[in-house]
C-alpha cells in the first residue's frame, strides 16, 4: 500500500479525504486499493485567483476498467478534494484509461455521467451506487456475525441481536456507515440481519441469509484480490 504522504498539514487532510472515496465493487478506500499515483498541493498565488490548488491523480487496475465505476471514483475524490478547508480548487484526473478524457473533462465541468457521455449513458449513477452500497451492506452482515456464528451462537439468538449488542469492532462501524449511506436504520437498536429493504431476518430465515451474505463477502474480497494483483502488474514500481 502506498504510504500516506509527508508535507503539510493541508496534503494530509487531502489525503485523508481521499481516504473517504471508496472503488464501489470493491467497497474499499482508494487511498487502501493504490489508485492514488499522486497527491500535491500548492500554492498559486496569481492576482486573480490566490490560494491553495490540490492536485490528484488517479489510476486504475487496467485500461479498460468499466467508465461508470471510473467516472463514480474520480468525481468523488473531486468532491472529496474540493471540501477540505484551504483547498481553492481541485484538480483530480484519471491517468492511463480509454475514456480519461472524457472522464476528466466531464469532472473538471461538473457535468454529471449524462453530461459526460450523452447517449451513452442510459441515467446517472446513484442506482449503481445504491446497488453495490446494498451488496456491501450484505457482506458486512457475514463479517460482523460470522465470529459469533463460529463462537456457536445459534439463529434464534443470532435473529435477535441488534447492532448496539454485538462487539464494537471496524466491521460493526464500516456496515453501519453502509447502512446510513442507504438511509437505513444504523442505530444501537436496528437489528444486526437484515433483507435489503430493511426488515429483521427471523430465525427460520438466517442460515440462508448468512450463507448469501457469505458468499456476497467472499465475491467482494476475492475480486478486490484480483484487481490489486493487476494493478501491481501494470505498475510494478508502485511501493507496496
Amino acid at each position: 500500500m502506498t504510504p500516506r504522504p509527508p508535507g503539510s498539514d493541508l496534503r494530509d487532510a487531502v489525503w485523508a479525504a481521499l481516504g473517504t472515496v471508496l472503488d464501489p465493487e470493491l467497497d474499499e478506500p482508494i487511498t487502501d486499493l493504490d489508485f492514488v499515483e499522486s497527491c500535491t498541493v500548492s500554492e498559486h498565488d496569481t492576482a486573480d485567483a490566490p490560494g491553495v490548488v490540490a492536485t490528484v491523480v488517479l489510476r486504475l487496475p487496467t485500461f479498460f476498467c468499466a467508465p461508470n465505476f471510473s467516472f463514480l471514483m474520480v468525481a468523488d475524490a473531486f468532491d472529496a478534494v474540493s471540501t477540505v478547508p484551504g483547498v481553492r480548487r481541485a484538480d483530480v484526473t484519471l491517468a492511463d484509461h480509454h475514456a480519461s478524457a472524457e472522464i476528466n473533462g466531464g469532472v473538471a465541468a461538473q457535468a454529471g455521467f449524462v453530461g459526460t457521455f450523452g447517449s451513452e449513458a442510459a441515467a446517472e449513477l446513484d442506482e449503481l451506487r445504491a446497488q453495490f452500497l446494498r451488496k456491501a451492506a450484505l457482506a458486512g452482515q457475514d463479517r460482523v456475525a460470522r465470529p459469533l456464528v463460529d463462537a456457536g451462537t445459534g439463529p434464534d439468538e443470532l435473529a435477535e441481536l441488534t447492532l448496539g449488542s454485538v462487539p464494537p469492532s471496524p466491521d460493526l462501524s464500516r456496515l453501519r456507515e453502509r447502512r446510513a449511506a442507504l438511509g437505513m436504520a444504523h442505530g444501537d437498536e436496528a437489528p444486526l440481519l437484515v433483507h435489503a429493504d430493511g426488515s429483521r431476518v427471523t430465525a427460520a430465515q438466517v442460515p440462508l441469509h448468512l450463507r448469501r451474505a457469505r458468499l456476497q463477502r467472499i465475491g467482494i474480497e476475492t475480486n478486490g484480490e484480483y484487481c490489486k494483483s493487476l494493478l501491481q502488474t501494470r505498475y510494478p514500481t508502485a511501493v507496496r
